[in-house]
């Protein structure tokens, strides 16, 4: 680790266990160090296969069982992107994000992943900005299900509870983010005291907004990210490098100051 990485870590350690309230926002450069493609830049999938239809959730509600007979046969790109989260396993960010809320400095995490990596790898309050692949979520009264053992004979899906239509949880291209997960976030947002922003380019709304948000509170922000993004000049501190590399360097030198401070 070069001395100014070094240098870094510490100081970050510092800001985190010297905050009542740290929140993780969290891009698509966690889930890459994962084997999961991102969706744009070199290598992604609309990169390789094209952007996906606009009118997305527009089509789900003209036609919602025409939509889903279509995603039960999906297109070449989703069929890749699902096998690549279905393959995939926490990598050692994850684990430090999971390790940073068990030590008790990291009060959520607030993503914007749908893999559920997170989940796997055991932090607990997470916000999932636009959804979760292994979800499903009824559109009316926005109750959430395991997709795993939903029945799916009858198309569309009805819930269980309300017998609104059931679609994936993931959220589609014009659709609004559900309002449970827009006010949670938005409140964490509001609550924090210091944000990682962990491998998020800052560019995706309304995510890269909580990050305004936090600062306009007085938040320090840390970003964590290989590359320059959106952010980097709103940010109090910048760890150039990957997730994988860096949090759990974090979470090694947090844990040593909160041994320095027992009694």
């Amino acid at each position: 680790m070069s001395q100014d990485l070094e240098s870094a870590v510490g100081k970050a350690a510092s800001l985190i266990v010297g905050s009542k309230y740290v929140v993780a926002l969290v891009g698509a450069g966690i889930s890459v160090e994962s084997g999961i493609p991102p969706f744009r830049g070199p290598g992604g999938l609309w990169t390789k296969y094209g952007e996906p239809d606009m009118r997305d959730y527009e089509r789900f509600l003209e036609d919602p069982k025409a939509w889903w007979v279509e995603r039960l046969k999906p297109t070449r790109h989703m069929a890749d992107f699902r096998v690549r989260i279905l393959d995939s396993k926490p990598n050692p960010a994850h684990h430090a994000l999971a390790e940073m809320e068990e030590i008790g400095v990291l009060r959520s995490v607030v993503t914007q992943n749908v893999d559920n990596l997170h989940h796997i790898a055991g932090s607990r309050n997470v916000v999932e900005i636009h959804g979760n692949v292994t979800k499903l979520r009824c559109i009316s009264c926005g109750r959430r299900f395991p997709r795993e053992g939903f029945s799916l004979e009858e198309l569309p899906p009805k819930c269980p509870v309300c017998q609104g239509i059931v679609k994936t949880d993931t959220v589609m291209f014009g659709e609004p983010i559900p309002p449970d997960v827009l006010k949670s976030s938005r409140a964490e947002a509001l609550r924090c005291d210091c944000m990682l922003l962990i491998g998020t380019s800052g560019v995706v709304y309304p995510a890269a907004g909580l990050a305004l948000i936090a600062k306009r509170r007085s938040a320090a922000l840390i970003e964590v990210n290989p590359n320059r993004t959106e952010l980097s000049d709103t940010v109090d501190l910048v760890l150039r490098g990957t997730a994988g590399e860096i949090l759990p360097q974090i979470v090694n030198r947090v844990k040593r100051l909160q041994g320095d401070r027992q009694p």
